[in-house]
């Protein structure tokens, strides 16, 4: 038995010990000396860990400002969900490039509802997008580590605007499917860089908030989308869809401007050898002078992070199961709590099940505000009640919605997809638990499926742990994106149920293995691994036998 696995582990170097060699008197002075030193440590799991480090600062306005402009690379990827959705259920953009998609959704012939917009070709001018993101992703992991976060800022802002010209003058197919993979490559170097900005940018106390004015700039993204597609579908002449798509080199604007006026992060710059500047940036950004302890932690971890030959083999360690593992399974399970469903699709499920065109985008305007609301409540409440509170809340009332979701579609469609005619309080019902449902989301899944991926990796593992972070979030993206039509058409009222039945998955997964991470400074994150009851067997012992040093992150004895 060794004493470490008795007292938490904080940011000095630990000599292991074993308890055999010390007397009952002996453990008793150290646990008492333990407890004193460590009893305002901050819950994780439902154990204490040590709180450790409390770096001096506060929120000034000049990092406030920045994480605003940053954030702002989120606009790209909601514009784009949110826009995509509501062409696709735009009659002359379907006859101009879906014609087949177009005669059966107008057809008097059709009458399964669910299978209306089956189309893998409609599918794959979605779902590209997120293909490209993947692969871009892979190489915006090298940009950020050798260049800087900016720099993949840009190219992202770029990339994505280059995209949005050739969608709006679309004249077939294979431009909007070209647009819309340069649109992915866009995305891909944005979400690999902003969230890193964002967590490296942020005072620890107030780092939970301003991470997730990423994810709130993707929710105003989706509604700024889901509002013009809404006025842009009533335009005569039949060419308000190339509005919506052009549309996104505003946002790609944005952040290509914000890109060339932010300055680095001090992780970035001392990452790439630039220690003074770092030193003087880091004063300015916490508002005091007195900033030696942050500043030697980060110099601690570039330097450990240095000697990281590869980066990616690294993830692979023993020491680094608990961050792999959360790289892949979190943006997994974020996509399959089946919210793209409703946001890529929102006017074309609204209208599948019934609603009226014009109808359909107006409950996409309204699921699209629900979700901006519910993103500010995370904001609120992020640092205040934890993490893990907002993952369980959030679930349970996902897994409710969906019951019922499933049981009202189920009820009037049955399993043959004709409704017939359907009265004004089932669209209400539907409307409401669906709203209902992207709260949960908004305020849960959607923001931490980013925020906790980019506080909990060192810095020596960061871009690399973060591109898989993105790929995975991507692929499923794709995934889900591609075959979600066809899906509908087969499993119809059931397709809610599959998602249920994910959603209580990811919710065990939270209580059992997520340790809370609130209140941590990012180069400090490893106590939580080391005090989870799962996760220690792997952290602890990188080192093994008595009398070895475990390195950054230990308690000296």
């Amino acid at each position: 038995m060794l004493l470490y696995k008795h007292f938490p582990v904080s940011n000095q170097k630990l000599h292991i010990v074993s308890t055999a060699s010390l007397s009952s008197s002996s453990l008793l002075f150290l646990s008492v000396l333990f407890r004193k030193r460590y009893e305002k440590m901050p819950a994780v799991g439902g154990i204490s860990v040590g709180g450790g480090k409390a770096y001096p600062g506060s929120l000034t306005p000049f990092v406030t400002v920045t994480c605003i402009v940053a954030a702002m690379g989120g606009l790209i990827f909601g514009y784009d969900i949110g826009i995509s959705g509501g062409v696709t259920s735009m009659d002359p953009f379907l006859l101009k490039f879906f014609p087949s998609v177009y005669r059966k959704k107008n057809s008097d012939n059709t009458k399964n509802e669910y299978c209306q917009y089956d189309s893998q070709t409609l599918t794959m001018f979605t779902s590209s997008l997120y293909l490209a993101a993947l692969l871009s992703s892979l190489v915006a992991s090298t940009v950020t580590r050798r260049f800087g976060r900016k720099l993949s800022m840009l190219f992202g802002g770029l990339l994505f605007l280059v995209g949005a010209l050739i969608n709006g003058f679309a004249q077939g197919v294979w431009m909007l499917i070209v647009g819309r993979i340069l649109l992915g490559f866009g995305i891909g170097f944005a979400n690999q860089s902003v969230p890193l900005y964002l967590s490296e940018m942020a005072p620890y106390k107030y780092r939970g908030a301003l991470n997730i004015g990423f994810q709130l700039s993707i929710t105003i993204g989706i509604l700024v989308a889901n509002v013009l597609n809404y006025f842009f579908a009533k335009i005569k002449g039949g060419w308000g869809w190339r509005l919506s798509l052009g549309g996104a080199m505003v946002p790609a604007l944005i952040i290509t401007i914000g890109s060339l006026v932010l300055p680095d992060t001090p992780n970035s710059m001392i990452e790439r050898g630039d220690r003074e500047k770092a030193r003087a940036q880091l004063q300015r950004i916490r508002g005091v002078s007195d900033v030696d302890e942050e500043f030697n932690d980060l110099v601690e971890a570039s330097e450990s992070s240095s000697q990281v030959e590869h980066p990616w083999r690294n993830l692979l360690q023993r020491k680094y199961r608990p961050h792999l593992t959360m790289a892949v399974l979190i943006p997994f399970f974020q996509q399959l709590t089946g919210i793209n469903v409703i946001m890529f699709y929102a006017p074309v499920l609204f209208n599948s099940i019934g609603f009226k065109s014009d109808a359909a985008l107006m409950s996409a305007v309204i699921t699209g505000v629900v979700n901006v609301v519910a993103t500010c409540v995370s904001i609120y409440g992020v640092d205040k009640w934890g993490r893990r509170a907002l993952f369980l809340e959030g679930g349970v009332q996902m897994i409710i919605c969906q019951a019922v979701v499933a049981a009202a579609i189920g009820a009037k469609f049955g399993i043959d997809g004709n409704p017939g005619e359907l009265p004004k309080w089932y669209a209400v019902v539907v409307v409401l638990f669906i709203c209902i449902y992207v709260a949960a989301f908004a305020w849960s899944w959607g923001p931490l499926g980013w925020l906790v991926p980019s506080e909990i990796f060192p810095l020596e593992i960061r871009s690399a742990a973060q591109s898989i972070n993105v790929s995975v979030n991507m692929f499923f993206t794709f995934v889900i994106a591609q075959v979600f039509l066809t899906m509908l058409c087969h499993m119809k009222f059931g397709l809610f149920i599959f998602f249920a039945f994910f959603v209580v998955v990811m919710t065990f997964f939270i209580f059992f293995f997520l340790p809370e991470t609130k209140g941590i400074p990012i180069e400090e994150m490893g106590q939580v691994w080391r005090a989870h009851p799962f996760w220690s067997r792997f952290v602890e012992h990188e080192d093994h036998g008595n009398g070895v040093e475990m390195g950054k992150g230990a308690i000296k004895m």
